[in-house]
């Protein structure tokens, strides 16, 4: 039998990478290209596309030499089988959001479906009602389609789909599942607070128990979760900077401290000196409050779980308040609430990580800097700050265009 072989390792535009192929056996050339798993996760390095893409080659050749006899199995039984399996290595809100998708939306619809007879179409349209119909946000209409892709995946590695029918459902690029066309109003992600609605939140926060927390998203980019995650043994005001290594998350019903969302996100972040002297004077007016308030902090405080397992007392986090009860992601809705409907702001706190990332574009910070920064995996995401479009990022143009 004689086979020949061609093909490469290529990177996208969106900085993940993917592989293609053309394979002769038996004299039949066939051809393939993809840039996900089995699960439906996109390639991160060159050195995952190119390990995919010698496996996929092997497993193409053991198929269309020794093709085992396809079995058959329903939705709800792949997923069954991947939940008690295939995710081991997910992270716990991972799960969760599989698990409420499913949950919500797809065992009803698909569950009692044989695998092998949905097709793309069906799927398409599927994601289109979510999305033009049921006006669910479009990211997490993706969620969805990444679901699809883990569904298929696994049915592809049980041998329930055959290689053709895997390869129209996530591989071949003009049949594969796909999200539907992005609506205008939806274009951007990027949300950024104006100079003047800074100037008003600065006002709003200054002196409210959620002012430290608010700084952190403004001057440093945190996630939310990042800003309550801090421990005061991670701020290090001699050399101006704090360390991000664990977020706060409610699990089961319990605040933990876990890791990061990515390992990216694990960095040191350089302070800017008016969060430098806010945590300062903050520090000294916790060890006051050590002592003024002894005794209720022993009562208020309480035990949490630490990403190593230990236990913390939540005195240890910055954002804690003076008699020792601990703040949350939730000390914010109630502020969002009246920041809308006092000073006609939509305020969300990810967007002060969207108005600092937009900021420092502006000021032409390098772009690998502002990666490390924000914590981004991927340089692209970084870039699409450099190209947002603001409002005194347009007092700019306008400027530049009137020097013409």
């Amino acid at each position: 039998m004689a086979t020949k072989n061609t093909g490469s390792v290529f990177q996208k535009d969106n900085g993940y990478w993917g592989y293609r192929f053309v394979v002769k056996i038996d004299g039949k050339r066939i051809e393939r290209k993809c840039s996900f798993d089995e699960h439906g996760n996109k390639f991160r390095t060159k050195k995952e596309a190119a390990a995919a893409r010698a496996a996929a080659i092997v497993n193409l050749r053991i198929e269309k030499t020794e093709r085992p006899k396809i079995v058959r199995r329903k939705v709800k039984e792949v997923f069954d089988e991947f939940c008690a399996e295939g995710r081991k290595d997910r992270a716990y809100m991972t799960i969760r959001k599989q698990d409420s998708i499913w949950e919500n939306h797809l065992r009803d619809r698909f569950g009692d479906r044989y695998v092998d007879e949905i097709s793309c179409a069906e799927v398409v349209d599927y994601l289109s009602e979510l999305y033009y119909v049921d006006n669910l946000a479009f990211r997490y209409v993706e969620s969805f389609l990444k679901m699809f892709y883990l569904i298929f995946g696994q049915a592809y590695s049980r041998n329930y789909l055959d290689v053709d029918t895997y390869n129209k459902l996530c591989v071949n690029k003009n049949t594969k599942i796909h999200m539907p066309k992005l609506k205008t109003e939806d274009d951007t992600d990027i949300v950024a607070f104006s100079k003047e609605e800074l100037e008003r939140l600065d006002e709003y926060f200054k002196g409210t128990n959620a002012e430290t927390a608010y700084l952190l998203g403004r001057y440093c980019g945190l996630r939310i979760n990042e800003a309550f995650g801090l421990k005061w043994d991670h701020v290090d005001l001699d050399e101006g900077t704090i360390t991000i290594d664990r977020q706060m998350q409610y699990q089961d019903s319990l605040i933990k401290l876990v890791g990061p969302k990515t390992i990216n996100s694990k960095r040191t972040i350089i302070l800017c000196d008016v969060l430098k002297e806010h945590l300062r004077q903050k520090k000294k007016q916790r060890d006051e409050d050590e002592k003024t308030y002894k005794a209720v902090r022993v009562q208020k405080r309480r035990l949490i779980d630490d990403v190593d397992g230990k236990k913390i007392y939540s005195t240890e986090l910055v954002n804690c308040l003076p008699n020792g009860t601990i703040q949350t992601v939730n000390s914010f809705k109630y502020p969002s609430r009246e920041i809308k409907s006092k000073l006609g702001i939509n305020f969300k706190y990810h967007f002060l990580r969207h108005t600092f990332g937009t900021m420092m574009a502006e000021m032409n910070t390098p772009t690998h800097l502002l990666c490390n920064q924000m914590g981004h995996g991927n340089i692209h995401v970084t870039q699409r700050y450099y190209i947002a479009i603001s409002k005194s990022g347009i007092d700019i143009l306008r400027h530049n265009l009137n020097s013409l």
